[in-house]
């Protein structure tokens, strides 16, 4: 990563970023969504391991694209966004090739800090038409939402459960480097 980024700080460009997620439902099919309001900086040292990831989303932002469930989820059996308004993100370290790396950090989302890791893909770096210098990276993870003290769920008539455990989160993210001054 340090090879191809310049050092320095560099700002999530939300309009070109998407944080997704699927979780299974009824235990035959995938329910999918996004956030849509988050902030993030990539601080880019001299080597991959140094450099480091801070990111904050909106639990509010939560969009599963069905009002209902979109309400539900944001109540007081998932992320009870009154109470936690935001999780987040910090690394703590990072290993493997410039182009595919794990990225191994702490998420806190209500009042649960746990350790991950995300297989992250560098796409690359670039300067738009304007000027910008972007960089691209898509990143995925598994966690379980019980760990998180999310453990709302409904028994199913013929077995089983309505909520999966495993959540599916997927980043795919674009972020600038600030003109210097």
């Amino acid at each position: 990563m340090a090879a191809t980024l310049t050092p320095g700080i560099w700002q999530l460009d939300t309009a070109h970023t998407d944080i997704g997620f699927s979780v299974r439902h009824a235990g035959i099919s995938k329910v999918r969504g996004s956030f849509t309001d988050a902030d993030a900086t990539l601080e880019v040292h001299d080597s991959l391991a140094s450099s480091t990831v801070r990111a904050s989303i909106k639990t509010d932002s939560f969009d599963s694209k069905d009002p209902n469930r979109d309400g539900h989820v944001k109540g007081a059996d998932f992320f009870d966004v009154e109470g936690f308004p935001e999780m987040t993100f910090v690394s703590t370290g990072a290993q493997g090739s410039t182009e595919e790396f794990t990225l191994s950090g702490e998420l806190t989302i209500k009042e649960t800090t746990l350790p991950i890791e995300l297989a992250v893909e560098f796409g690359g770096v670039a300067v738009d038409p304007f000027g910008t210098t972007r960089a691209g990276f898509s990143a995925t993870t598994r966690i379980s939402r019980k760990a998180f003290g999310m453990t709302w769920n409904a028994a199913l008539e013929a077995g089983g459960v309505l909520v999966g455990d495993q959540v599916t989160i997927t980043v795919d993210s674009a972020f600038v480097l600030p003109a210097a001054d």
